[in-house]
């Protein structure tokens, strides 16, 4: 997911978004530890994407108090 992507997304879908990629990064890493998993670097884009979408959520939040 592109920055510009996630400034697009509104408020909810922000929060629904970070749910889903929290679930995501869990299942990943559980799957990391009792089996393998085909593509290693799905981890890291997830923990990015989450990173995105909750810096997005935080500027807005800090914007809206200015």
């Amino acid at each position: 997911m592109k920055p510009a992507d996630v400034r697009k997304l509104s408020s909810d879908d922000l929060k629904g978004e970070a749910t889903r990629l929290r679930r995501e990064l869990f299942d990943l890493r559980c799957q990391s530890t009792t089996e393998k998993i085909a593509d290693n670097s799905r981890i890291g884009k997830a923990r990015k994407d989450l990173a995105r979408v909750l810096t997005e959520q935080n500027s807005r939040a800090n914007g809206a108090k200015a």
